[in-house]
């Protein structure tokens, strides 16, 4: 019998207040990682208190203002994951600070367990590391806002995947559940947004989600995942994440762990890891990229 009921966590089952999700580290049953995101209307604001956690405000659709530490920074934003990158902020821990709609949308707060303070800092979509990994049917665009880029955390990892109708991502299947010269242990979040299809984009799509058991480590996901639904994967090998034909797939990753170093490790299940070398063969899935890279390939 599968863990779905455990570890898929469906659109609307953490909502309350402004939040259409909150899963904090206790909710997900860990120590670590957490995700928070707020649909806030034109002129609506919203006050987060980081506490003992560091986090980013990303724009997932629309734009805002960032009210900390006596200053104001104005957010672009974005219409769309699928259409654009978007400027952001890190949040240190032990800081208050208010953000207010200037065009109503939603807004993500990755978050994690912070033992270092840093810097309120602003992140222009320039500082965005964005490519194309894979190719064929496994390609997709990762955008790393924190993660293999300049913007520096305590423990915090963050990157969005995009993945075209009909390919697969999150593959080979990988595990991050050691601390090794391989690997670092990541308590992972997954949230998904699958892109309207059809005529008009009219119809609503699903995507598939896969995580199973590593070494001494047991663990049994394999679930459909729609708009809004969020997976925790807090050890196994994750993958494939596949997009049904027809639907584009959107996933906001938030990794944290105890290691000091803030890098993602991973090592892949050896039954798959061939099919890196056959990406080599292939052409990039010409749908992509979804939105300008920063980085030619990744």
């Amino acid at each position: 019998m599968n863990e779905n009921n455990k570890y898929v966590l469906p659109a609307g089952s953490t909502a309350h207040g402004q939040f259409d999700t909150d899963i904090s580290a206790e909710r997900a049953g860990w120590e670590f990682s957490s995700l928070r995101i707020a649909r806030l209307a034109d002129g609506e604001t919203i006050t987060i208190n980081s506490e003992n956690e560091e986090l980013l405000i990303l724009p997932l659709t629309g734009s805002g203002d960032v009210f900390v530490d006596g200053q104001t920074f104005h957010l672009d934003g974005r219409e769309s994951v699928f259409t654009s990158l978007t400027d952001y902020m890190y949040i240190p821990r032990g800081t208050s600070c208010e953000l207010t709609a200037t065009r109503g949308g939603r807004f993500a707060f990755p978050g994690a367990k912070a033992t270092r303070d840093l810097p309120v800092r602003y992140c222009p979509v320039s500082e965005v590391n964005s490519g194309i990994r894979g190719s064929g049917v496994c390609s997709r665009q990762v955008n790393n806002y924190a993660l293999g880029n300049d913007v520096e955390t305590s423990h915090l990892l963050v990157t969005e995947v995009l993945t075209p109708g009909g390919n697969w991502s999150s593959y080979p299947p990988h595990k991050h559940d050691e601390h090794n010269d391989q690997e670092r242990v990541l308590e992972e979040i997954y949230y998904f947004e699958v892109r309207k299809g059809g005529p008009e984009r009219s119809s609503e799509g699903f995507g598939l989600q896969r995580v199973y058991s590593s070494p001494g480590k047991e663990i049994d996901v394999c679930t459909e995942v729609r708009s809004g639904d969020t997976v925790v994967v807090p050890f196994g090998y994750h993958g494939p994440s596949v997009a049904a034909p027809g639907h584009d797939m959107y996933y906001l990753n938030v990794m944290a762990g105890p290691a000091e170093d803030s890098v993602w490790m991973m090592t892949d299940d050896p039954v798959h890891t061939w099919q890196r070398q056959a990406w080599e063969d292939d052409d990039v899935d010409p749908r992509l990229p979804f939105v300008p890279l920063t980085k030619e390939t990744l």
